[in-house]
């Protein structure tokens, strides 16, 4: 597969620690993209699903794989791979994509079901420079979603992504 670069180790792409890999080539060429070194097809370098699923292994402290880009719809087959492995493994899935849920639904391409059934959440819908936001947790823009794929599946509409309270079920008294 053509990937941009990985991050070993990354707090910033999902929850926990995460192995992220940066897929090469993308068609959205979003204004103000913060890895527009991934736009051009033939950059980047070729690593196997079997180096990349190697290198996220050996770091038992990794609580998910993250695919970003690019684009990685444009080899969902290997990146489907890659995330089942990640899930055999016990690690969740975080996928960013610049297609927006309802297009990869309604594409009817096997390798992007593949991908979105290995996905837990996707981060779904282009950069946009204008929405830009720094509250927007694990996203570029408010546009994004982070869509909750396994609840989706389960409810059969499309379920949001929250992030967990670290607390459980009990809230802090308010004063």
């Amino acid at each position: 597969m053509r990937i941009a670069s990985t991050i070993s180790d990354s707090i910033v792409d999902g929850p926990g620690l995460r192995f992220t890999v940066f897929t090469q080539g993308c068609p959205h060429r979003c204004p103000g993209c913060h890895n527009p070194e991934t736009h051009n097809l033939e950059g980047g370098r070729e690593e196997s699903v079997a180096a990349l699923a190697e290198s996220m292994l050996n770091n038992s402290l990794l609580s998910g794989l993250t695919l970003s880009g690019g684009e990685p719809f444009l080899q969902a087959a290997e990146c489907a791979t890659l995330a089942q492995i990640a899930r055999e493994h016990g690690l969740n899935v975080w996928t960013y994509s610049g297609y927006t849920y309802e297009k990869l639904m309604s594409a009817g391409r096997a390798d992007w079901s593949a991908l979105l059934d290995a996905t837990d959440v996707l981060v779904d819908g282009p950069y946009l420079e204008a929405l830009r936001s720094y509250e927007a947790l694990f996203r570029g823009s408010s546009n994004q979603r982070l869509i909750d794929l396994n609840e989706t599946r389960r409810h059969g509409r499309l379920m949001l992504w929250h992030r967990p309270n670290p607390l459980g079920h009990f809230t802090v008294p308010e004063n």
